[in-house]
């Protein structure tokens, strides 16, 4: 009774300081307070949750029966949408607050909310090598339906919450994407319900058009209701080697060096500053040395990115071995390095020991709840980027993101991009090998504005014939988007396919200078 009264104290006082601090200023100052006491609990309910429903769903079969059921729903809500006279743009009913991206979209407040309720497993066909799934399926929880079968998808991209739907939609990477390339690259069919309420299947042969041309469109030619992707054999553990590296021109070589080596099954780099950096290569296997098993997901455990910079500080190499599932998901805890920003204590052993076990808060209700003020603060002090340029202008890209942002650590991820039709290829005629740059956290750069900063680093990309990951703010104008991807196949399909009255150009959905 005395540790509930205590309890009871300390929440009332809590209370009395909020009140005292005022609300606004205790959310954008100490953040942590709310997200420790609220949004931690709420997260570990939420997984609780989407856990047993998942659980229940296989334990009784009912995804695929239900499946063919809930896309007729989907549809029937479409021909509605047509017979009233079309007269607003369609989208999904997801609430805008429960996708990864920090972007709230204010579309759809004003559109036709179509009601998408997709989050299951389909099928495991272990002949053909091919999980099928519904689109809200998360990779968390395609990653603990397939391992203990033995199977995996190729590339896993980083967080638990990261969609099929949005890795389709949008795009997916991760350190094995210098073998098998973007997350669309892995999926060999795709299920749509179409503007006129119609069912397509499209894959390299059947419909072949709109099999390249869904990725990247953000939903803007149908809606996503299947998808298949290709499943691997699964193995224990992920035996990784530590390198650190000095002087950018070293660490350019190095990592293009072991992206272009295949036996390598996973490349990642971790720029500290802009001549320190680790480069990390693994390799699956079933066996490892017991001694040197790190089980990094375990709660307790320090953050990945700290982890790795331990052996930049003493620098030294190191192997581990480290479980698959947990190498998979080894950034989800701090949600790469960004929790650090809002729970600055959260590496510390005492905290992680006694509260670990809760982190990370869902990004969704991190926005759900973030409110004006610090909506407002993070897009003018903070990014979150992902550019995709050609490997040959590394350097050049760092040494850019240095000037006009300064932003540490920076994640490396290679990916090979073929020659297929769609918005993102190539250049040339051939495969080419890219990286991923991601920057995330507050830029320390004086010169750093928001629009102005963002608008220069586009046009670099756009230079060297990259691209913006477009989960992310976009300051460019209509023109400048067009130049940076190729829309040919994209527009010629909406005009096919009369989708300019049923769903926003892509341009419009996800660009700052057409929202605001």
């Amino acid at each position: 009774m005395s540790a509930l009264w205590s309890v009871g104290a300390g929440l009332l006082l809590l209370l009395l300081w909020v009140r005292h601090r005022g609300l606004e200023a205790v959310l954008v100052h100490h953040r942590w307070v709310f997200v420790c006491f609220f949004l931690l609990p709420l997260s570990i309910l939420f997984d609780i949750y989407y856990q047993l429903r998942a659980w229940a769903v296989w334990r009784l079969h009912s995804a695929p029966r239900q499946h063919a059921q809930r896309v007729r729903h989907i549809q029937e809500q479409v021909r509605e949408w047509k017979k009233e006279g079309s007269k607003r743009y369609m989208c999904t009913g997801r609430p805008g607050w429960l996708t990864v991206s920090l972007r709230v979209g204010k579309y759809k407040k004003t559109h036709k909310n179509i009601m998408i309720n997709l989050m299951d497993v389909l099928e495991v066909d272990s002949e053909r090598q091919v999980v099928r799934v519904e689109p809200l399926v998360s990779m968390g929880q395609l990653t603990a339906h397939l391992n203990p079968m033995g199977w995996t998808i190729p590339v896993v991209p980083e967080l638990d919450d990261l969609t099929v739907g949005g890795l389709i939609m949008g795009t997916g990477i991760e350190s094995s994407s210098h073998i098998y390339g973007l997350f669309q690259h892995t999926c060999v069919a795709y299920e749509l319900v179409l503007a006129d309420g119609s069912l397509v299947r499209c894959s390299p042969t059947e419909n072949s058009d709109l099999f390249y041309a869904v990725p990247w469109s953000c939903g803007t030619l149908g809606f996503l209701v299947a998808a298949e992707i290709k499943m691997i054999p699964a193995k224990k553990y992920v035996k990784i080697h530590y390198e650190p590296v000095r002087g950018l021109q070293k660490i350019c070589e190095k990592f293009t060096e072991e992206s272009k080596k295949k036996e390598n099954s996973f490349v990642e780099g971790l720029l500290y500053s802009l001549d320190e950096a680790v480069i990390m290569t693994g390799v699956l296997t079933d066996e490892a040395e017991q001694s040197k098993i790190n089980r990094i997901g375990n709660y307790y455990k320090p953050w990945f990115f700290k982890h790795v910079e331990k052996y930049l500080k003493a620098d030294r190499t190191g192997v581990e071995y480290i479980p698959s599932r947990h190498y998979y998901h080894r950034h989800t805890r701090s949600i790469f390095w960004e929790l650090q920003d809002i729970i600055p204590f959260g590496n510390n052993p005492v905290f992680r020991y006694l509260f670990g076990w809760m982190v990370p808060p869902k990004i969704s209700l991190l926005k759900l709840t973030q409110g004006e003020a610090i909506r407002k603060l993070y897009e003018q002090h903070h990014v979150v980027q992902d550019m995709l340029v050609p490997m040959k202008s590394l350097e050049k890209s760092i040494q850019t993101f240095h000037v006009d942002l300064n932003v540490y650590p920076i994640w490396l991820c290679p990916f090979i991009l073929p020659n297929n039709p769609g918005m993102v290829h190539p250049k040339g005629n051939e495969t080419e090998l890219y990286v991923d740059i991601g920057a995330y956290g507050e830029p320390k750069s004086k010169q750093f504005e928001a629009r102005a900063s963002m608008r220069q680093m586009e046009k670099f990309v756009r230079s060297v014939h990259g691209f913006q990951m477009l989960y992310a703010d976009c300051y460019m104008t209509r023109e400048e988007f067009w130049d940076m991807f190729d829309g040919s196949l994209y527009h010629k399909l909406r005009e096919q396919m009369n989708c300019k009255d049923a769903f926003p150009e892509v341009y419009d959905k996800i660009c700052k200078a057409a929202r605001h």
